[in-house]
């Protein structure tokens, strides 16, 4: 009983559609009715205008519903909770564009985070992680996802008047279902399920995804006399480290609620080292860019415990 209304008069409607989700978890039958409910009325904002629009009894208690369900899921999102991980290996690729591209990308109250004034940076992460967990979870009960981010280099200036350096989420995708269902409870990050191959050959490794619309081809062999991508704005490979992440900070904006989401990140031994990237493709850059970006610089890291913290709220 929610209110006025009886969701169990209703449970074989609300079953019946939420059967579309029953591949997310181990026992369907074990959901009730009342969650359910709450994850409709926020993964499935149009649901009560479509699947019950010649029932209003039901459209009614479902609108009600979800109206105080939406609110218990903007504060889950805030990454309530610590994360922790291993990273088998982090490759992240830097691309440079106009800032006056990216400055169009980004809500207030960040700010784009510039080189010589022009330039502004996405970068594109992609992440073998295992034993993935909330961090007083026991590592058996982690989960090993593939993951890809798009980002944007920012700034913040907190509360107390602080100038923090990090990232703006644009999109997330990973290889399982699983994680695109619980990261988008729990985060902001929007997170979708992709094909990921990996091809490891001779001398390099290529990811590639045809859903996700990208192709990362870099040499395995770390030599100390990488060059630079020769359309690379950076003069030597330590400008190009401040710009190569993950920096300390992650940062998701809601507009209507006027808040900041912000991670930090917290790591040990976080040595990135160069490397030569032989092909590389992203549909999304491309669309997000209108092809208007330059390769900047590509680092790799291997075998590094990872902790997200629990995310702070602030209002602006």
């Amino acid at each position: 009983m929610f209110g006025n209304c009886d969701l169990s008069q209703h449970s074989t409607k609300i079953n019946s559609y939420f059967s579309n989700w029953d591949y997310y978890v181990h026992e369907p039958s074990g959901v009730s009715i009342s969650s359910k409910m709450a994850i409709m009325g926020c993964l499935e904002p149009s649901f009560c205008n479509t699947f019950l629009h010649n029932d209003l009894s039901t459209r009614f208690c479902v609108q009600t519903y979800s109206q105080t369900s939406m609110n218990i899921f903007q504060k889950l999102q805030s990454h309530p909770f610590p994360v922790e991980a291993f990273f088998k290996q982090s490759v992240v690729v830097t691309c440079a564009i106009e800032k006056s591209i990216l400055e169009k990308l980004i809500p207030a109250p960040l700010t784009l985070d510039t080189f010589q004034n022009h330039w502004g940076f996405v970068a594109m992460a992609l992440v073998e992680t295992q034993n993935l967990r909330p961090k007083s979870f026991s590592a058996l009960l982690g989960n090993d996802f593939t993951l890809t981010g798009y980002r944007i280099f920012v700034r913040y200036t907190n509360s107390k008047g602080k100038n923090l350096r990090g990232l703006y989420i644009l999109k997330s995708e990973t290889d399982k279902r699983k994680m695109e269902f619980l990261g988008n409870i729990f985060t902001n990050y929007q997170y979708k399920t992709i094909d990921i191959q990996k091809t490891i050959q001779s001398d390099s490794v290529l990811f590639r995804s045809k859903s996700g619309g990208f192709q990362m081809r870099f040499k395995t062999t770390l030599d100390s006399d990488i060059g630079l991508p020769t359309s690379s704005p950076f003069t030597d490979w330590k400008e190009a480290r401040r710009f190569a992440g993950p920096l300390p900070f992650t940062f998701s904006v809601n507009n209507m609620r006027k808040e900041v989401v912000i991670v930090e990140g917290k790591r040990e031994f976080w040595q990135p080292k160069p490397i030569q990237i032989l092909k590389f493709s992203s549909d999304y850059i491309n669309q997000l860019t209108n092809s208007q970006f330059q390769l900047a610089s590509g680092f790799v890291v291997e075998n590094i415990p990872y902790e997200w913290k629990a995310g702070k709220i602030e209002n602006f």
